[in-house]
């Protein structure tokens, strides 16, 4: 039997061209009826025909050489709506970006780092502003900064959480009950816990998990992440045996066979081989990874751990939870698209693993806190973080002015300085409960609730329509992308995208570099800064694990390159060295509020360095900035 999410995400697949996404199980279904083998099919020719149309469709036979040549913004939406006029029935999210986030139209704003899933909404937030008048500051976008909640650092035990709970607020258990079930995680089968961001998640689940026992770690990454790396720097110092998935070069598909060669057993004796990772589909290429590599891993006793962070945010919709049950999942939330990108993180633990997790005393849990009476910062605090890529020096300063908490700071907290970060005050608690008591009155004894607009807006949209935007604007951004060509060479194309081209099946994200005439590539911290001066958010990162065969090796020399990152794992030097090669690459995720203008904005300034002028003047003035990476 499938599940009804499975069942609404076949049948989506039979809907009219550009549909939503073929099930990633049918390939793991034993059902041969005839109608099973109509639905591949049906599938395949959905998939084949959206690539045709696109290609046919979007710029066919043209090559862009001058970025003031490139059609204007009308012209290129009429053409766009002509090869994809599903889009159209996606109009319901163009009113509610219209309505309740606002903001980005008034600031002009592209955001094009989030990743996780969002909270509220800006118009949420701006009718809840509550303080005092003579405490509000003058900047209209300061006045949207309260969060409904702020975040307290603990440490404690992770199993006992797990098992027995602790002191828990009317507000942590609303939104614990709404996370779960948006997620459709059932708390009768998994325990959760709120983490301080996706990293502490990671290295606390390494903290807990049996490594001197159960020795593996694999890894399915072609990025690095901060997240993964602590996690591995904290099992290898438990004793655990690292490795990792490889990337064929050029398609940056797993290369299965090695893969399988890690996950398949070859003892005939069953016994738990450790802990597979495995994160659905890569956050900067966009590729999607074939579900049935959990099967084999589950079939050869491994513990699974999926990394729901770079989901979109219905996608849970389409992973069959119910099939696949892995026994740990990790996602996260932020507050607020565009404005406010602090939150936490979610360690979900199947309730019948928790048992194999070892006593040991962390760090990286949170405590929620109802917010209240909130001093207003001097500076704004908003940015668009994402990890492991890269953010602003200014934004990174503006996010560390709110250290342990996610917001603008309570004053209890800026006078209480002698607390350390795994302690909640007495004052902050005593709030906690009474605010908890003054819920508990209002609702007749009963649990508190809380409303959390933005997934209530992408429950009412659905998997089908979110899918379905993000699938044509994506694919028309690759396809107008790889239409700029630099003038009078020899076929020098302006853009590289690194993983799947035009797919149908492709995620909302896209990995690329710019290159001059001369074939250099432009640093991608330069195009992000460049970027950000004309209100574009961007990120960057490094792709690693790649493998080139024989036949590409001339390749590999003039592909890969050192690394920023530090070898920080307890490694022999050949790995510290292949560790530190892969490739830098600008990248951009597309929310589910994004519209046709963000794509073409985006493509009209990386046509701007067909302008050989444009890229020097830009390497002048910005390749001596700092980034460095933060993380909310």
């Amino acid at each position: 039997m499938q599940s009804p999410c499975l069942r609404e995400v076949s049948q989506a697949c039979l809907c009219t061209h550009g549909g939503c996404c073929p099930s990633p199980f049918f390939s793991l279904s034993p059902d041969p009826l005839n109608k099973v083998s109509k639905s591949r099919n049906t599938s395949a020719d959905c998939r084949r025909d959206f690539a045709a149309v696109t290609a046919s469709s979007i710029f066919p036979d043209t090559q862009f050489t001058n970025h003031e040549s490139l059609p204007s913004l009308q012209q290129s939406l009429t053409e766009f709506t002509k090869a994809y006029p599903q889009y159209f029935d996606t109009y319901q999210i163009d009113q509610i970006r219209a309505k309740e986030y606002y903001h980005l139209s008034l600031s002009n704003h592209t955001c094009l780092d989030y990743f996780g899933i969002g909270l509220f909404s800006y118009n949420q937030l701006h009718k809840q502003e509550s303080s005092p008048s003579h405490l509000r500051p003058s900047s209209p976008s300061q006045n949207l900064d309260i969060p409904f909640f702020s975040v307290s650092y603990k440490t404690g035990n992770l199993k006992t959480q797990l098992l027995h709970g602790g002191q828990e607020s009317g507000l942590e258990s609303a939104m614990k009950k709404r996370i779960m079930d948006f997620l459709n995680i059932s708390e009768n089968d998994y325990s959760m816990v709120f983490t301080a961001n996706r990293t502490s998640a990671f290295k606390l689940l390494a903290e807990s998990y049996p490594f001197m026992s159960v020795k593996n770690l694999l890894t399915v990454y072609d990025y690095e992440s901060e997240a993964v790396e602590a996690m591995i720097r904290t099992s290898e110092k438990r004793g655990a045996r690292v490795m990792s998935a490889e990337f064929s070069w050029p398609r940056l598909r797993i290369n299965s066979e090695k893969l399988r060669k890690m996950v398949v057993s070859k003892g005939k004796k069953k016994k738990q081989r450790g802990l597979f990772v495995f994160p659905l589909h890569s956050r900067m290429t966009g590729a999607r990874y074939p579900y049935l590599w959990m099967r084999i891993a589950q079939e050869n006793d491994w513990h699974i751990l999926i990394d729901a962070c770079a989901l979109g945010p219905k996608d849970m919709d389409s992973f069959g939870l119910s099939l696949v049950r892995p026994h740990f999942l990790i996602c996260s939330f932020y507050k607020i698209f565009g404005e406010n990108p602090s939150g936490f993180g979610c360690l979900f633990v199947k309730k019948s693993t928790v048992p194999i997790l070892v006593d040991n005393t962390s760090s990286g849990m949170v405590s929620l806190l109802p917010a209240k009476k909130q001093l207003w910062l001097t500076d704004e605090f908003s940015s668009c973080e994402t990890e492991p890529e890269q953010t602003s020096k200014s934004k990174q300063e503006k996010v560390a002015a709110t250290n342990t908490f996610s917001g603008p700071m309570s004053i209890e907290m800026r006078q209480s300085d002698k607390l350390e970060q795994g302690e909640i005050s007495e004052v902050q608690r005593a709030e906690a409960d009474s605010i908890q008591q003054k819920n508990a009155n209002t609702n007749g004894g009963g649990g508190s609730e809380i409303e959390c607009r933005d997934l209530d807006q992408v429950d009412s949209l659905g998997l089908t329509m979110i899918s379905r935007r993000g699938r044509c604007l994506i694919n028309w951004l690759v396809n107008a992308l790889m239409k700029l060509q630099h003038p009078n060479t020899e076929g020098n194309a302006l853009v590289k995208i690194y993983g799947p081209k035009i797919r149908f099946d492709r995620g909302p994200a896209l990995a690329f570099n710019v290159f001059d005439w001369k074939r250099e590539k432009i640093e991608p911290v330069l195009v992000q800064k460049l970027a950000d001066r004309e209100n574009i958010s961007l990120s960057y990162g490094s792709l690693h694990h790649i493998w080139f065969s024989d036949k590409y090796q001339k390749e590999k020399d003039n592909v890969l390159e050192k690394t920023d990152r530090e070898a920080k794992s307890k490694t022999d030097n050949n790995r510290k060295d292949k560790a530190n090669l892969g490739i830098t690459v600008a990248t951009a995720s597309l929310g589910y509020l994004a519209n046709f203008e963000d794509v073409y904005r985006l493509w009209a300034f990386v046509a701007q360095f067909l302008d050989a002028d444009f890229v020097e003047k830009a390497r002048w003035r910005y390749t001596a900035l700092d980034q460095k990476t933060i993380e909310v």
